[in-house]
């Protein structure tokens, strides 16, 4: 099991993209980021799919956007995994914060463990789209039922004054675009050229805004990595360095060559060229003293 891997694993290099096209081709969503999984409902289903029957998704809320309503999704995942004695601890309060680098660790996290049960393989019968509808809140059902209620019973036109009923047909002929003179006539106050280009100088300002919040997103999720791989190898020199200064190994041939390279102040080989030499020199030099005293 995947329950405990290191930092420096595989499972946390696999990108941003893959673990997106796992979650959508897995749970038949449309997920185009990875902050839209903070809520925790994804991580449910995902066990849910691990382990069908352990997951109460009654509980699960698929439409969470408060935290509070997140923290409740992550404690029906905490639940789940101490029932099947995972040790896994689930950072919450940063997950619910939708920080990309933290729900990306986690959904590397998952997709690692979830492969890690029955090699990966795929339950044919599980229909994720049903059991969502059994969760607490369903997002598709929700927007469906909003579309439903539009409260179309009459429009007014600021310009004339005129307030024009309409019976629950003709409106609903309206909203779906189908031709109707009678309703067509009341937007005849608006002139057609301008409200069309509008409506495309708003939709290609929306398309750029929401290009150019991806490419931010994508670029700071890569700062992250970055700084984070930074400290890591940081981390392990820093360790080397206080081996290398310890009072037994300090003017030990091995510890100062290395301590060469690691206080080198250019970036060639040179430093390495002449630790090694240093090191032959002196590996030569005790040799031929042992030969002279033998």
């Amino acid at each position: 099991m995947a329950t405990s891997i290191g930092m420096m694993d595989g499972a946390y290099f696999v990108g941003r993209n893959e673990i997106l096209t796992w979650i959508n081709n897995r749970l038949h969503l449309n997920l185009s980021r990875i902050e839209e999984a903070a809520s925790g409902a994804v991580q449910c289903q995902m066990m849910d799919m691990t382990y069908p029957g352990v997951v109460p998704m009654s509980k699960v809320n698929f439409d969470a956007k408060t935290e509070y309503d997140m923290i409740q999704n992550y404690k029906v995942l905490q639940e789940v995994f101490t029932k099947l004695k995972i040790p896994k601890r689930i950072e919450v309060n940063r997950l619910v914060k939708g920080r990309p680098l933290d729900n990306l660790e986690f959904l590397q996290w998952l997709k690692r463990y979830c492969e890690s049960v029955n090699g990966g393989i795929m339950n044919e019968n599980y229909n994720p789209v049903e059991r969502r509808r059994k969760g607490g809140k369903d997002r598709s059902s929700k927007s469906l039922k909003s579309s439903k209620s539009l409260p179309v019973n009459a429009l007014n036109i600021s310009g004339s004054g005129e307030t024009h009923t309409l019976s629950p047909n003709k409106a609903c002929g309206m909203v779906l675009g189908v031709f109707d003179p009678k309703v067509f006539c009341i937007f005849t106050a608006v002139p057609k050229q301008l409200r069309s280009n509008r409506g495309a100088g708003v939709a290609n300002s929306t398309a750029e805004v929401q290009t150019l919040s991806k490419q931010v997103t994508d670029l700071k999720l890569s700062v992250e990595i970055l700084e984070k791989e930074r400290d890591f190898y940081f981390a392990k020199l820093r360790d080397i360095e206080i081996l290398c200064q310890a009072a037994e190994l300090e003017n030990d041939p091995v510890s100062v060559a290395i301590k060469m390279i690691l206080y080198a102040a250019d970036a060639n080989e040179s430093a390495l060229d002449e630790a090694q030499e240093y090191l032959n020199q002196t590996l030569n030099s005790v040799e031929a003293e042992e030969e002279t005293e033998a």
